[in-house]
Order: C-alpha cells, then sequence, then structure tokens
C-alpha cells in the first residue's frame, strides 16, 4: 500500500511534521550549520491543531560570514521558498555566524509579533 511508503519518515521525530522536516534537511543541506534549530510555533497562533504555518528556524552557520542580516534572511528566505509559497506563512529567521551566536552565548530573543525591530 502507498502509506507503507511514507512510514520510514515518522521514526525520525514523533513531534515534527513534513514540513519541519523539509525545512530541516534544506536548511542542513544548504548551510551545513553548525547548530540549527527548526522550531513549529503555530501552537501560538489561531490555527488548527497541527498546523504547520508558523515556524522559527536557528541557524549558525559560516555561510553567513560577511553577509548582511537582510542577505541571510533572503538566503534562508530563497532555500524554503517553496514551503513559504505553501503551507508556512509565517517565518521567524535567526542568522547568525559561530562567533556571533558564541558572543550571544546561544540565546534567542522571541520572535516579533510583527516585522519591526532594529536592524543592527
Amino acid at each position: 500500500s502507498m502509506l507503507r511508503g511514507a512510514s520510514p519518515f515518522r521514526r525520525l521525530s514523533m513531534s515534527a511534521g513534513p514540513i519541519e522536516q523539509s525545512v530541516r534537511s534544506k536548511l542542513a543541506a544548504a548551510f551545513s550549520p553548525s547548530y540549527l534549530q527548526v522550531i513549529n510555533e503555530s501552537s501560538g497562533h489561531n490555527v488548527p491543531k497541527g498546523s504547520e504555518t508558523h515556524f522559527k528556524v536557528v541557524v549558525v552557520s559560516d555561510s553567513f560570514d560577511g553577509q548582511m542580516l537582510i542577505a541571510r534572511h533572503r538566503m534562508v528566505n530563497e532555500i524554503l521558498a517553496d514551503e513559504l509559497s505553501g503551507p508556512v506563512h509565517a517565518l521567524s529567521i535567526v542568522a547568525k555566524t559561530p562567533g556571533q551566536w558564541e558572543a550571544s552565548n546561544g540565546e534567542v530573543s522571541p520572535s516579533p509579533n510583527c516585522m519591526g525591530g532594529s536592524k543592527r
């Protein structure tokens, strides 16, 4: 049956849905990150239970060396273009170099309610 073909993925993580798995694998392949976190924040929004619509990603990678914040965000958005044009309608991005990540002690500020905030 077709169902049997889909089951191997479920072993990876019971809590992660298919979109979260896809986001994680694409970012890992694109940026070879030293640290990667993909958080489904959908439950904090007015969407059905189990939705995969709002994500926060934390990507720490040498790929971001010398890149402005807006360029880093664009790089991440381009990798996830399929998800963003489909089911995912909010993506909060933390993109740092390993040096910046160490300097911040791995602290990530909460996702903003909207797109405001200072650039530097």
